[in-house]
């Protein structure tokens, strides 16, 4: 410890060597020595040029910082620039998704949706029984008098809402055969039947106490929702093994297939489940152990071709009112999702797709909020059960199941399942679709998700020019047909027709593809640059001038530090001194208390008794106090040659 304390000493006597003492010494030889401009004719200038070369070099010095403090604002900004370049390779040919628009075929779940049906077809009956084309006419009696299964509609009922009195609308349950629909007709005095009546679906919760009527402007609208909501009722009990059977299989659906004119078969796609579209088929999916296939030339005869057959025979009447097949490019390893991302292709055409590819990169952070694969993403994926890459649709939709089972206890249909839930019905979670609705509607629960959910930094995007044209011509239609229903069923009568076929076309334009990529538009080199520029411009300095100025801050520090010394040993010196409250007695005095015993000093009166053991030295000279030499505090005396050596 000893040696610290006197390695320290030494440092500091040697700083007192250095320019000056105190702060204006300090002061004046930086302004001697900088190689400033301004600060010098600061000191060598006469008063009234010194006046106005300190203002100068206050006003350019201010400029310097007020412009540093811009460019490191721009810099921590983190500013990006793009950059678009077009280049020409053989490319990997794109991930083809197809499906069909209904997910199942009508003679394999019919049983399953009888009840709904009927409970359709009543709706509709009791809805154009208050039209006024019919304002005089009832049903047959085995229609209103029908007994309806009233487990399906009761926790969901669908409503009809009077509007003639705006004031006191009335509301019907359309499924309640004891209402009396003859009160109802609309005479030509009275409001317009689309303007009086509107159809709705009735949401309740809370054991039925609290109600809420979700309108819609038409009968279509409200039935299709409707329907669904029923459909994912059913079918959220249905296991996925037995759905996949119901659905349409790969070969009754893909009836030709050729690819770089080369012939290929329904065999040559991985199928998987979409709860929207039931069955799909994806081509150069990519997955573990599939070879990627590239595209020898661009042009319609090196890409994709397929024959489809939808069958509208087999369609749901109630559930899809869209006949055409779904298809969707995307890249290999990722989820296709159709019914967010898909375009359709309508039977009886022949619809060619020309592609054009765009590769886009961002910079990772802190350029931007990207992910690279999703795994610093606060959300589970949902969709990592199919190996797929990540995606902006697939984190959507997982943070949308994961506020699902945690506001209404169970899983919505249309979304993969979390592990350890049910997917919603109507038996067991009786408020869902309340409570489906309320989250799917709530803007702050989907900017939470939008807040979670970041961009891939590397994302493929594939533009499409989409042409149709009429297929088969009538001239080809006859033996285009024998062909197909022979290859399909072995069949020597036609089996299929133009309601339900369809050619696709996919293929590259061209290989010229574009490549976005962001950049830095700031780095270090750019703020170094533009610093020292700033800097030589205002004050014509250079880092070597930033140098200095820092070296004049240091020994300020050490300046501040020897005078806090200097401080602190007066303050133990002081408190080292007697405390006297008289001044010091004279030699007079002294020798007078000596001989007098009953002398009085005049200043404070009192009598100076010879006490026992008070040395009394009459005659000696006053006593030496070194704490009354005057030194100076904030100087440190050297150290003498013999003390350095010891070191």
């Amino acid at each position: 410890m000893r040696k610290i304390k006197r390695y320290f000493t030494k440092a500091l006597h040697r700083i007192q060597k250095g320019p000056g003492y105190t702060y204006k010494e300090l002061l004046v030889w930086f302004c001697n020595n900088t190689n400033t401009h301004g600060p010098k004719r600061i000191i060598t200038e006469g008063p009234k040029k010194r006046v106005l070369w300190f203002m100068l070099t206050l006003v350019f010095a201010s400029l310097v910082f007020w412009q540093w403090g811009i460019l490191i604002q721009t810099y921590l900004s983190y500013g990006l620039s793009v950059s678009l370049s077009i280049g020409f390779k053989a490319m990997e040919f794109p991930a083809v998704t197809v499906c069909n628009a209904n997910p199942y075929k009508y003679s394999k779940v019919k049983h399953l949706l009888k009840d709904l049906d009927e409970l359709v077809e009543t709706a509709l009956d009791r809805i154009q029984l208050l039209s006024p084309s019919n304002s005089n006419t009832l049903l047959p009696n085995s229609t209103s008098n029908m007994t309806l299964n009233s487990s399906m509609w009761i926790n969901i009922p669908l409503v009809l809402i009077d509007e003639n009195d705006s004031n006191n609308p009335i509301i019907y349950n359309i499924f309640n055969s004891s209402t009396d629909y003859s009160t109802t007709n609309v005479n030509s005095n009275q409001t317009s039947y689309a303007q009086r009546y509107k159809i709705a679906i009735e949401l309740c919760s809370n054991s039925g106490t609290t109600c809420v009527y979700r309108n819609y402007t038409s009968t279509i609208q409200a039935l299709s929702e409707w329907y669904m909501l029923q459909f994912s009722n059913i079918f959220s009990k249905v296991s996925l093994a037995e759905k996949k059977q119901m659905g349409f299989q790969g070969e009754d659906m893909i009836l030709t297939c050729l690819f770089g004119g080369q012939a290929c078969s329904y065999r040559n796609f991985t199928q998987i489940y979409d709860p929207d579209y039931g069955n799909c088929y994806v081509f150069n999916w990519g997955q573990e152990g599939q070879d990627l296939l590239m595209s020898a030339n661009p042009g319609a005869d090196f890409g994709l071709k397929l024959v489809l057959d939808i069958n509208q025979d087999e369609y749901i009447p109630f559930l899809q009112t869209t006949a055409a097949a779904r298809l969707i490019l995307h890249q290999q390893r990722s989820f296709p999702f159709l019914k967010d991302l898909g375009i359709y292709a309508m039977p009886g055409t022949e619809t060619s797709i020309a592609v054009l590819v765009d590769g886009v990169q961002h910079l990772e952070a802190p350029y931007t909020t990207c992910t690279v694969n999703g795994s610093d993403i606060p959300v589970s994926n949902l969709y990592a059960e199919y190996n797929s890459s990540y995606s902006i649709q697939s984190c959507l939709r997982s943070c949308f199941q994961e506020q699902m089972v945690k506001k209404c206890q169970c899983a919505y249909y249309l979304y993969p399942l979390p592990s350890g839930y049910k997917y919603c019905n109507n038996e067991e979670y009786i408020d869902w679709v309340p409570c489906y609705y309320e989250l799917r509607d709530s803007v702050a629960d989907r900017e939470i998700c939008i807040s979670y959910c970041q961009q891939p930094c590397n994302d493929t995007q594939y533009k499409m020019t989409i042409s149709m044209a009429d297929w088969p011509s009538t001239a080809a239609m006859d033996w285009i047909y024998h062909v197909l229903s022979f290859e399909k069923d072995s069949s020597t009568v036609i089996t299929v027709n133009r309601n339900g076929i369809m050619r696709l076309n996919i293929y590259f334009q061209e290989f010229n593809y574009r490549s976005i990529a962001e950049s830095a538009s700031t780095n270090v080199v750019w703020l170094l640059s533009n610093l020292g520029g700033q800097f030589g411009f205002w004050m014509g300095g250079s880092v070597l001038c930033i140098i200095e100025f820092g070296e004049i801050i240091i020994d300020c520090i050490w300046i501040t530090i020897l005078k806090l010394l200097a401080w602190q040993k007066d303050r133990k010196q002081r408190r080292r001194r007697p405390d006297y409250s008289d001044p010091p007695p004279t030699i007079s005095e002294l020798v007078e208390s000596y001989t007098n015993p009953a002398f009085v000093s005049e200043d404070n009166g009192e009598i100076h008794m010879d006490m026992p053991g008070t040395p009394g030295i009459p005659g000696t000279p006053p006593p030496h106090y070194d704490s009354l030499r005057v030194q100076s505090f904030d100087v440190i005396e050297p150290l003498s040659s013999d003390e350095e050596m010891d070191n």
